[in-house]
């Protein structure tokens, strides 16, 4: 017993949750041990030297996927191999960064020859360097044209870096479902929904919003979710279903535009393989305007200047048929 660490001392001593601990054994990167006479978790010197080296290569934002892989193969070959991969991608990083450090200081000579107005609004700035965007490419313009082709590719290299992705499971609830048709389809259900009297019919699973609309195989369906004591009959001809939940990973869009939501989604795929999940493609991908109304006066969209679109990508635990 004097050789073992409580599962609470190990988590004070290298400032880590005792649920990342529990994951950490679950992925098979650790282990513990327990007693008959001590209901806790405990960690003996070999599993905490293994903690140690977790943490070092969690710092150096290794992948638990390429943690596995290290800790499964003897000699020093397979952690050399990510460690090298690892210094490369940043070795092109900084050279991607030094290269458009380049053409932002030229861009900033160019600037200050046009008409280029100080306007702290986000998207009017935004509409403005399209413009100059337009100047650079179809014009002959006293700059170069081609820096602003490199900036795209540039950008477009940088742009690929793993977004911020959560998990999140969504719980059971009942709801009405414009059925599975074509995208003009659910705003029927949009129409329908927000008469006079029915918005009362719908409760609120998340957000202050619509909820969800699934995207599969090409077909749209809007669901809404409604209150327990609602029947079918006073949603007709909209059908009530159960929605069944799950695990989704979900990052943020910016505008609904398609380029938005399909660099989003490939985002969320790139990051699946970094993890022990994959898509789940019996389910539907979904999305969401997370603020408060669609209206033009919404306060979140004139504070940002520009909408928000969450992505919800099903996930499962892998079972060898990752389809990301």
């Amino acid at each position: 017993m004097q050789n073992l660490i409580k599962i609470k001392d190990v988590s004070n001593k290298y400032d880590i949750t005792a649920r990342t601990l529990r994951y950490y054994e679950d992925m098979g990167l650790i282990s513990s041990t327990r007693s008959d006479d001590y209901a806790y978790r405990m960690y003996d010197e070999n599993a905490i030297r293994k903690l140690e080296q977790i943490l070092i290569l969690r710092k150096l934002n290794i992948s638990i996927k390429d943690i596995q892989r290290i800790f499964n193969t003897s000699g020093s070959e397979v952690v050399i191999g990510v460690l090298e991969k690892k210094v490369q991608n940043i070795d092109d990083e900084v050279a991607l960064l030094h290269e458009l450090k380049g053409i932002v200081t030229e861009f900033i000579r160019e600037i200050e020859r046009v008409n280029f107005a100080d306007n702290s609004d986000i998207k009017l700035l935004y509409d403005k360097a399209k413009e100059i965007e337009t100047q650079f490419v179809n014009v002959d313009y006293i700059g170069k044209p081609s820096n602003i082709n490199r900036l795209m590719e540039i950008t477009e290299k940088l742009d690929k870096k793993i977004p911020d992705v959560i998990i999140v499971r969504i719980p059971e609830f009942r709801a009405v479902t414009s059925g599975c048709g074509k995208w003009d389809e659910w705003g029927k259900l949009m129409d329908w929904a927000w008469q006079e009297g029915r918005h009362n019919y719908f409760r609120d699973v998340i957000f202050d919003c619509a909820d969800f609309l699934i995207r599969k195989e090409g077909m749209f369906e809007y669901i809404m979710a409604v209150k327990d004591n609602i029947t079918a009959a006073e949603t007709s001809p909209f059908e009530i279903i159960e929605f069944t939940g799950g695990l989704y990973a979900l990052a943020m869009s910016i505008n609904d535009d398609d380029e938005s939501i399909h660099k989003v989604e490939d985002k969320i795929c790139k990051w699946l393989k970094t993890t022990n999940f994959e898509y789940d493609e019996s389910r539907g991908i979904m999305g969401q305007m997370p603020y408060l109304n669609e209206s033009e006066d919404d306060e979140i969209k004139k504070g940002l200047g520009y909408f928000q679109l969450a992505r919800y990508v099903p996930i499962r635990l892998k079972d060898g048929n990752n389809l990301c």
